[in-house]
């Protein structure tokens, strides 16, 4: 038996051999976007959440291995600012089921660990496609009950726990703070930037480390959770 070096963090899929594969284990894949999220966060910060929190979940716990992210999603209601790059919901629908499709000839289950609320429903309708085809896919979403809607305090808060010199705090600036139910018109009709000139919808300001932390290890804590229960309902979602 061939298992490679174990360690206490995470099972990365893209370090191991194919040898080391010798045991059917479960796939977390983080799902994320390359799309604007303000003056102050990277492009890349959907992909970085949903990246720690597959990571962090799979830490110690040799029957999960943690994929690369998938880096692009549906990202067009972010077209308006430049730096956005979407691949829209038809592409990563086929990416999904694809993925999802070809896991299933040695994985045991595989979970998209989704962190850009864009992608949805695409995601759920490719899991349910999948699991349709009597395939063991799951999906999650990272995401907190009182978290505000793109780039402002809940993500900041989650950027500076993880990584603090990608944020520019000297452009911390609130942008769109309407209630988010309150801008799906304006969104629907004219993108992010018909609502808020900055690509902020909430406010950065006054997010701080800790409360990052608090919230990566709530996501994080639901993920394990839901992965011991595995009690995907109709259209695939862990709960």
């Amino acid at each position: 038996m061939s298992s490679g070096p174990v360690s206490s963090g995470a099972l990365r899929l893209g370090e191991r051999t194919w040898t080391d594969l010798d045991e059917p284990r479960t796939v977390l894949v983080p799902v994320g976007s390359l799309e604007q999220h303000g003056p102050h966060l990277p492009l890349d910060t959907d992909a970085r959440i949903a990246a720690a929190v597959a990571r962090r979940a799979a830490e110690g716990d040799p029957t999960l291995l943690v994929a690369p992210p998938l880096a692009y999603g549906a990202s067009g209601e972010h077209e308006g600012f430049a730096g956005t790059l979407s691949i829209g919901h038809e592409a990563l629908r086929a990416v999904l089921v694809e993925l999802g499709r070809s896991a299933a000839r040695w994985a045991a289950k595989l979970v998209f660990v989704n962190g850009h609320g864009g992608n949805l429903p695409t995601v759920p309708d490719a899991v349910a496609q999948l699991r349709h085809e009597g395939r063991e896919v799951a999906w999650f979403g990272c995401a907190v009950p009182r978290g505000d809607a793109h780039a402002g305090r809940t993500e900041t808060a989650i950027l500076l726990a993880l990584d603090p010199s990608v944020v520019r705090r000297e452009a911390l600036e609130p942008g769109n703070t309407a209630p988010l139910r309150d801008l799906l018109p304006t969104l629907v009709r004219g993108g992010v930037a018909a609502a808020s000139a900055n690509g902020v919808l909430g406010d950065p300001r006054g997010a701080t480390a800790r409360e990052g932390e608090e919230l990566l290890e709530e996501m994080v804590g639901q993920l394990r959770e839901r992965l011991d229960r595995w009690l995907p309902d109709d259209r695939g979602r862990l709960g």
